[in-house]
């Protein structure tokens, strides 16, 4: 093992030893877009320069998608050398700051015997929660249980003034990708959109490093600082962090309100036309119901079955639910045979309740889904229009 000490020498080299909080910028794959965080153990007397991280996954893994959408992931902790992990993070162009914790020496040798404990094969595999327990929450679980005495968090003048919540944290971090916020937000539900306590801001990982820098250990009455400093050991960037995730999107495509406005442009066109035209356009029901129930399928099936908290109780279902495929049979036959349909009148008063009052519900809405949700409103506006007239 790149972290194994002989026998005894523990005790007789904590002052040789420097175990650090170790947090990387964002990258520009998916999974990679919140940052990571990792413990890096230095032992310069012994030669040792090791990283512990928790966030070690394989897509290669059987159902990997399944498993994640589920909450069925099993993440664990890997060990590699530091200037390995370095240079993988170099290679990437993304920065890494290093806070070296303020422990005492019983501490270090608790905390070494917890990481090793921890990467044994037995030990090693977890299963990963991305708001609850990921690759940031675990090395800041493992640092307080080995301090003797209580750590306290000081929020600073901005996480105090301004209360999170788990989709505000997830908008800093996407706002430079906005399809991959616009997927998110349709997936988590208003349990995202819960004030969430500073604890629970940890789950990112530049909310952790930002906690560090201002902890305090309490023991028999004394306060000492949690880490002694800061410093970027992986220069990628001249900004922090925080400005890391600012600035305009990182792709020339349509952002989705555009694309959704677009839609609803061209489907309230098509509406128009086969208004005059005393035609159902059968074939826009078919293309944009299927969509729409599609899209319900995957939340209904997220909030029904998966683990992950923040998925059930999405009020989005009012907009996509697996109704919309279930009765598109008899959607098409009434708009064929210009027959009034039940379902496009329930699907009318459901959007319109939806699209008047959507502010005033517990959850956060991506602005895109409200020109999507009116693209549904006016072809079933438009079918029970059509069969009204055909029935007088």
């Amino acid at each position: 093992m790149l972290w194994a000490t002989e026998k005894g020498t523990t005790e007789t080299s904590t002052d040789s030893i420097q175990i650090s909080l170790l947090t990387c910028a964002p990258g520009e794959e998916l999974y990679a877009l919140f940052g990571h965080t990792a413990i890096r153990y230095k032992d310069s007397r012994l030669g040792i320069d090791a990283v512990f991280n928790y966030g070690m996954f394989s897509f290669n893994t059987p159902n990997f998608m399944l498993r994640f959408a589920l909450g069925q992931t099993d993440y664990e902790l890997g060990v590699s050398s530091y200037e390995r992990f370095a240079s993988e993070y170099e290679y990437y162009g993304r920065s890494v700051w290093q806070q070296p914790l303020n422990l005492t020496q019983e501490e270090k040798q608790t905390l070494i015997a917890l990481l090793e404990t921890n990467s044994r094969p037995e030990n090693r595999i977890y299963r990963y929660n991305f708001f609850y327990d990921n690759c940031a929450t675990r090395p800041r679980d493992i640092i307080e249980e080995c301090i003797n005495g209580e750590v306290i968090y000081e929020a600073d003048s901005t996480q105090r003034n301004n209360r999170q919540t788990f989709r505000s944290i997830v908008h800093q971090y996407t706002n430079k990708h906005p399809w991959a916020q616009f997927g998110i937000d349709l997936c988590i539900g208003s349990e995202a959109d819960r004030p969430i306590s500073d604890r629970q801001m940890m789950f990112a990982p530049s909310y952790l490093m930002n906690f560090f820098s201002t902890a305090q250990i309490i023991a028999q009455g004394k306060s000492r600082s949690l880490v002694t400093g800061i410093e970027k050991m992986v220069d990628c960037e001249k900004y922090s962090v925080a400005q890391s995730l600012e600035g305009e999107q990182t792709t020339n495509l349509p952002t989705p309100l555009q694309a959704a406005l677009m839609l609803f442009i061209l489907t309230a066109g098509a509406t128009v036309y086969g208004l005059k035209k005393q035609k159902g356009l059968w074939g826009i029901d078919l293309v944009i119901f299927t969509a729409a129930g599609a899209a319900g399928c995957v939340l209904a099936f997220l909030a029904l079955f998966s683990e992950h908290p923040a998925v059930s109780a999405n009020y989005l279902l009012l907009v996509f639910h697996p109704a919309q495929l279930l009765c598109l049979p008899f959607i098409i036959y009434s708009t064929r045979k210009g027959k009034r349909s039940s379902y496009h009148l329930f699907n009318l008063l459901v959007l319109t309740f939806f699209i008047l009052l959507f502010p005033l519900f517990p959850q956060r809405f991506d602005l895109a889904v409200v020109p999507l949700a009116l693209c549904l409103l006016i072809r079933s506006a438009s079918n029970l229009v059509l069969t009204y007239k055909h029935k007088k």
